[in-house]
């Protein structure tokens, strides 16, 4: 068995040839020319997504007894965002560019002054990249060929545009036209979609598409604690669809416009050891990973300086992974205290408070919120699955195998059943038989179109663990049939309760 490639080892490119060939992901209307920072998913996409969705489900909720689930609409009052702080204070930086009309997010707008004998000759910019550094350094030497000077250049000190003087920014070169004078000072851009809800198109009638699944969990708090006979510590978890205006949506469905969350709110005493209860949840979540098939290699920890937090925040730490373009946030788990229910309490005068039995007073529960977006593990476990390797073919000719090594607990199709030869009808009822009774419980694939060896390369490309095929034995001798493992392309003789004992093993 050959080794998977990493992530770091595979590019964007192959990732994003690989979805639009094999119907994973196409970008949303795409006859009308595509719009930016939106995206469909197609048969085999879907399938992976709803798997990595019900794989979180049911480890989060279904096999704890801590942990109820909901689902709040996507639009709400628009207090509630007034309330969390949406309104005023969910913005991103944004820079223009008078020339080219394009915009940019000015913390991923990077720049230097180019620096000759310890003056200052002029100034370089670069978007931000794995390489940013380098590629200032390489700008700034540029710069000094083309303007022809002399003298010794110094290291370029890399900052971003939220961080420069109002003298610098009319010298700062915009990366759409490489001159300087165009770009205008960082101003804050909100980032929440803004919609009409009933007739009217006026201030009394504007709400907003959500741009988290949070703020749901924490306005129906006191409806579950009264409802769902939950005790501290407990969860109140949901997945759905949320929306930000991103200015620059950019590596694929990393960064886009409408996502997809997986978030939980775990409440907790406001006298509970919130650092060990931080802890569990950082771990739980990595392990989490791990079980759907992410290499520990590529996973680390970025804990936020508490310089960076927000006010509210006692701590948050990030689970970082590696994906083709740099090591980039997955999951963010962050211990809020008991901000956002206090500031629903306050801002709609209804108590947000648990009864403790044992002190007998009321008190305001603290939070510990994991938040992760589906996208962003789709991306992950196909930039972890994918490989591409020698192998032989029917002829003993070498050549390119593509394979998806995805964990079965989330592969879009599980098992193919495939007839050795399409135009014998034993074979054929006997696979479509088997083919319907694996699809009463388990995604499968018919196919009979083709030599066997290019089907089995079919699934391979689209991470089927299991090939099924019903060959002459089957029908003339015991009954069993070939099992093909994808992995190793190693095959075997298997019965069908046994096929289905790997599947409820293997499938959980």
């Amino acid at each position: 068995m050959s080794t998977p490639s990493s992530s770091a080892e595979v590019s964007m490119e192959t990732i994003v040839a690989l979805c639009k060939r094999r119907g994973f992901i196409f970008q949303s209307s795409e006859i009308y020319g595509g719009l930016n920072g939106f995206f469909d998913y197609g048969p085999l996409g879907v399938e992976l997504k709803k798997n990595i969705r019900d794989c979180w489900w049911n480890d989060m909720v279904r096999r704890r007894e801590d942990i109820v689930g909901i689902e709040s609409s996507i639009i709400m009052h628009p207090k509630v965002w007034e309330a969390s702080g949406h309104v005023a204070g969910f913005t991103d930086p944004l820079v223009d560019c008078k020339v080219s009309k394009q915009r940019f997010r000015a913390d991923q707008l990077f720049f230097s002054p180019v620096v000759i004998d310890g003056k200052t000759a002029g100034y370089v910019s670069a978007l931000e990249s794995e390489n940013t550094a380098a590629e200032l350094q390489a700008a700034a030497e540029t710069f000094k060929r083309k303007k022809a000077l002399q003298g010794a250049l110094a290291p370029v000190e890399p900052r971003d545009m939220t961080e420069a003087r109002p003298e610098e920014i009319p010298q700062i070169p915009s990366p759409a036209t490489g001159e300087p004078g165009s770009l205008t000072p960082p101003r804050a851009f909100n980032m929440m979609f803004e919609t009409y809800v009933g007739a009217l198109r006026d201030a009394s009638a504007v709400a907003y598409l959500r741009p988290e699944t949070a703020q749901g969990m924490f306005v129906d708090f006191k409806n579950v604690v009264d409802t769902g006979r939950v005790k501290l510590p407990f969860g109140i978890a949901q997945t759905g669809k949320s929306f930000r205006n991103e200015i620059t949506p950019r590596n694929f469905i990393f960064r886009s416009r409408e996502f997809e969350q997986m978030e939980m709110e775990y409440f907790i005493h406001e006298d509970a050891d919130w650092e060990k209860c931080h802890k569990e949840w950082i771990e739980w979540c990595r392990r989490w990973l791990i079980s759907i098939g992410l290499p520990e290699s590529h996973l680390s920890l970025y804990d936020h300086p508490k310089a960076k937090l927000a006010f509210y925040s006692r701590g948050t730490t990030d689970i970082m992974y590696k994906y083709p373009f740099g090591v980039q946030e997955l999951w963010g788990i962050a211990a809020r205290g008991a901000y956002d229910l206090t500031q629903h309490a306050n801002a709609s005068g209804k108590p947000q408070e648990i009864f403790d039995e044992a002190t007998r007073k009321k008190f305001v529960p603290h939070v510990i919120e994991p938040a992760v977006g589906v996208d962003r593990i789709f991306l992950a476990v196909l930039c972890s699955a994918y490989a591409e390797e020698q192998v032989a073919d029917e002829k003993g000719k070498a050549e390119t195998r593509t394979v998806l090594r995805l964990s079965p607990r989330i592969a879009p199709v599980k098992v193919a059943v495939l007839p050795l030869l399409k135009n014998k009808e034993h074979l054929v009822a006997r696979a479509q038989e088997l083919y319907k009774k694996v699809k009463r419980k388990y995604t499968a694939f018919y196919d009979e179109s083709g030599a066997i060896g290019r089907r089995y390369r079919r699934q391979d490309e689209i991470g089927t663990p299991w090939c099924v095929t019903i060959d002459f034995d089957t029908i003339e001798k015991d009954g069993t049939f070939t099992l093909r493992d994808r992995d190793t392309m190693q095959q075997k003789r298997i019965s069908e309760p046994e096929l289905f004992a790997m599947l409820d093993e293997q499938v959980w």
